[in-house]
């Protein structure tokens, strides 16, 4: 095993729910990164109206971060739901079919290729130890004590996403107008090669591959938004 699969492999519920989180950060600031960008880019090939960009801008990453708040809030309300109903349905079959749920866990541990007899002693230690937590690791793979909560998915989601849309537009505010969508440009590859990398570390994929993947993407973006501000502004 190599010290990079050490590095992210989840031996834990807990550990696995916090690189999930850490791969939702990246995926949303690659967000925050590429459409802003792609939105300044726009409105500064058609003006160089510093108050027209920076009102589009913000009002992007502020539009972007409550819509990436709100949809992690839903989404992750909905799994936090599924898991309460599970945890409840489980501890109903435990008071009320005992036996029925030992051998049930019995069963699991013996088709992970233990014997009959080795895996009905595990079964009793744990239902004897924590019965419930037994069956939610093994048969749903959940942590009572770890339920996923909205309001940090929230909360990080819509974070995250600021802290990716505060790289274009300041890049396109604070250079000469002539500079501007160079300087996005330049900020944005550089972020989306770190994100871009992040996000292949983590999931322990090719870092070559994503970062060529999510640059190529993120300069598509921008090549289509620059394209219709200028066509539009050479319009108007």
């Amino acid at each position: 095993m190599t010290q990079l699969t050490q590095a992210v492999e989840p031996h834990s519920g807990g550990l696995a729910a916090r690189l999930n989180w850490l791969r939702a950060g990246v995926l949303g600031a690659n967000d925050g990164i590429v459409s802003v960008a792609a939105l300044v880019v726009g409105v500064a090939a058609a003006t160089t109206d510093s108050s027209v960009i920076l009102i589009a801008g913000v009002a992007s990453l502020v539009a972007g971060a409550v819509s990436m708040a709100l949809g992690e809030y839903v989404s992750v309300s909905s799994q936090r739901d599924s898991e309460h109903a599970l945890i409840a349905k489980e501890k109903w079959e435990l008071e009320n079919e005992p036996e029925e749920e030992l051998a049930e866990l019995a069963g699991f541990y013996e088709r992970k290729g233990l014997s009959t007899q080795t895996a009905k002693q595990v079964a009793v230690e744990l239902t004897k130890h924590d019965a419930l937590a037994a069956h939610l690791e093994v048969e749903l793979h959940i942590d009572a004590e770890d339920v996923s909560n909205p309001w940090h998915a929230a909360f990080a989601s819509a974070l995250a996403f600021t802290v990716g849309a505060a790289l274009p537009l300041l890049a396109v505010l604070l250079p000469p107008a002539e500079w501007r969508i160079a300087a996005v440009v330049v900020a944005v590859l550089i972020a989306l090669v770190i994100t871009g990398w992040l996000s292949a570390y983590l999931g322990g994929s090719s870092k070559i591959r994503a970062i060529t993947r999510i640059v190529i993407g993120g300069l598509l973006a921008l090549a289509a938004t620059y394209f219709i501000g200028a066509l539009i502004g050479g319009a108007v």
